[in-house]
């Protein structure tokens, strides 16, 4: 192609991206890199400690209760919500890009996107306080 020519655009494909002032997309990228790896030793700890260290038979309510009131809640409830907290953030962040990728009208987009941030707020939120606010019912 020579200097200067432009290649025809037929119309499809990624929508090409604004260039801003913001490093918020080198941020989101860096965040799903980070958050992946730690993704991954969080989720098979918590595969681990839930489905291989203990059974079926002893992951029960009770099970909930003694490690969220024993002398290690603070690290389950904050182990449990950084799981939370990540996963939903990172899976947020993925169907962000997704949304804007594929949807191409503005009002479109702008309805996915306020769904999505208003989504995922709701449910970082409630998962939140299920799991700094949980006292045993006996």
């Amino acid at each position: 192609m020579a200097h200067g020519v432009m290649a025809p655009s037929y119309g499809y494909g990624p929508r090409p991206q604004a260039q801003t002032a913001s490093n918020f997309e080198l941020w989101a990228w860096l965040f799903m890199r980070i958050s992946g790896i730690m993704l991954v030793v969080l989720a098979l700890g918590h595969l681990a400690i839930m489905h291989v260290i203990n059974t079926v038979d002893v992951v029960d309510y009770q099970f909930v209760v003694d490690r969220w009131t024993g002398p290690w809640s603070a690290v389950w409830r904050t182990y449990d919500a950084l799981l939370l907290v990540l996963a939903l953030i990172h899976g947020l962040n993925g169907v962000r890009i997704v949304v804007d990728d594929y949807v191409s009208s503005q009002a479109w987009r702008v309805f996915w996107m306020s769904l999505l941030y208003v989504g995922g707020f709701f449910f970082i939120v409630l998962g939140t306080l299920v799991i700094f606010a949980f006292t045993p019912q006996k």
